[in-house]
């Protein structure tokens, strides 16, 4: 199974920016997705997942309302549209896949057992 996130860059403040992650080696719709982030100096942290039956996402509190996750089958693609950035959206990004969650994807970063290589993104002030 590979991931690869991409998209992430320097954008400022009040800025969008849109990540892709393309996966391959596994039926990619049987397979909830989730997106994660980490800063320097913190833990890895939940930012969003989408389940593979339904569709149905789920969000941390901190990007709720401006963020949003959304895939496409026919591509093998998840994404996460980020409006509204703000400094401390800054952090290296990555896309994980996860075998549970037909109806309600994952938060926790356990029942993720594939990951990307992660995305930077920078948000200026």
């Amino acid at each position: 199974v590979q991931l690869q996130a991409f998209g992430g860059g320097l954008v400022q403040a009040g800025g969008s920016l849109r990540l892709s992650c393309a996966a391959s080696g596994r039926t990619f719709s049987r397979y909830s997705m989730g997106w994660f982030r980490q800063a320097p100096g913190k833990e890895r942290e939940f930012v969003g997942s989408i389940s593979w039956s339904v569709s149905s996402t789920s969000y941390a509190d901190s990007v709720k309302g401006r963020f949003t996750i959304s895939r496409d089958n026919a591509k093998n693609m998840v994404y996460l549209q980020m409006n509204s950035l703000k400094p401390e959206d800054t952090a290296v990004y990555y896309c994980a896949t996860s075998p549970s969650g037909s109806w309600v994807a994952p938060r926790r970063s356990q029942d993720y057992d594939y990951w990307g290589q992660g995305t930077q993104v920078t948000v200026s002030s």
